[in-house]
Order: C-alpha cells, then sequence, then structure tokens
C-alpha cells in the first residue's frame, strides 16, 4: 500500500510539474535561447530548491522532523522530496497548512491551489522565479514537501549537502514515527489554519 501511495504522489508530482513547466514562459526569470532559467543548472536549481524547502520548514514552529527523500530530473528540470517524520494529527493539520501558506506568500510565492480535503489536503504554489513548491498530505496523515525547478540547463545534480534533522532510515522511509507534544496532539489548536 506504501509504495502504491508513493507512485501516486509521484506520478501527481510529475503532472503537476508538466503543467508547470508548460506555462513557465509566463513566470518571473529570464530565459536563454533554448528556453530554459538564464545562468542556472540542474544543479543550481536543486540547490535553489533545497533553500526553499529549508526556509520552509524553518518557519514551522514548534520544529519538526524531516528527511530527504530523493531527488528526480527531468529533460530539463529537477524536483527534490522531503518527507515530514513528526506525526500531524488530524485536528493539526489545518493549523499545519496555515503556518506553510502564510510563510509561502509573505516569501512572495503565488499560492496555485489549495486542497481542502479532510484526508489529503495540499497547497501548490510557485516562486517568482518559477519553481513549483507542494506541501501534501498522503498515506497516514504522512506530510510531504516538493519542489520542481522550471526549465534549466542540464547538468548533473548532487544530494543535498545539508544533513536532514531526522534519522537516517535503510531503504525506505516509515511512516510519520516521531511525536510532538503540539503537532502530534489530538485537539484542535488555536488560532488561524487553512484558508478556503
Amino acid at each position: 500500500m506504501r509504495h502504491i501511495t508513493r507512485t501516486l504522489r509521484l506520478t501527481c508530482a510529475a503532472a503537476l510539474a508538466g503543467l508547470l513547466l508548460a506555462g513557465c514562459g509566463l513566470l518571473g526569470g529570464s530565459k536563454n535561447g533554448n528556453g530554459a532559467l538564464e545562468g542556472m543548472d540542474m544543479q543550481g536549481a536543486a540547490e535553489r530548491a533545497d533553500a526553499m524547502l529549508y526556509a520552509t520548514v524553518g518557519a514551522i514552529k514548534p520544529e519538526i522532523e524531516w528527511v530527504h527523500d530523493g531527488t528526480t530530473t527531468g529533460s530539463c528540470d529537477v524536483t527534490r522530496y522531503w518527507t515530514v517524520m513528526t506525526v500531524v494529527s488530524e485536528q493539526r493539520r489545518g493549523n499545519f497548512l496555515g503556518v506553510v501558506e502564510r510563510f509561502w506568500k509573505a516569501s512572495g510565492y503565488r499560492i496555485d491551489t489549495v486542497n481542502p480535503s479532510k484526508d489529503l489536503p495540499a497547497i501548490y504554489a510557485t516562486s517568482k522565479d518559477g519553481f513549483g513548491i507542494t506541501v501534501l498530505f498522503g498515506y497516514k496523515g504522512q506530510a510531504f514537501f516538493e519542489v520542481t525547478s522550471p526549465c534549466v540547463d542540464k547538468s548533473e545534480v548532487a544530494a543535498p549537502t545539508k544533513v536532514a534533522n531526522g534519522r537516517a532510515y535503510e531503504g525506505e522511509i516509515p511512516t510519520p514515527n516521531v511525536r510532538s507534544a503540539f503537532w502530534s496532539a489530538e485537539t484542535p489548536a488555536p488560532g488561524p489554519t487553512l484558508s478556503p
């Protein structure tokens, strides 16, 4: 079941990336003669994606535990995936998404879509330079972050240099297994949540 959910998540991410890339001419950032973001290669795009993800999780208080969950490359784009290991209860998911949404808006990201689904909520946004960023909840309420670059120059892509703040896992990453007094609490938290 976990494998099917991960495959479905990656398929949806690839479809979203395709939609974002199809419209990347409408987004910020100058393009070179090949349609790629000027002066950036896939490694630079991966580093930019990492910076967006580090900033996003850094804005979430109390802190959550996360791990790197792979990198995929297309013909001219790169996607970084992160998995949240902190248990975010159903009652606190709206708060979690609200924190992320407010941070992205404050960072100048355009909120493209908000899915307020009770079971699989998600937010899709785009940075001014055309990077698509997503937070979504999947199987067993596990939260995932993804950043997909616009078209950039082809290059090799190295693994992230900064170590995740969660433990390292051999093989497949398990469902969330880190408890938080705040995020895992099964009571509603006061304050703003996901916007409709």
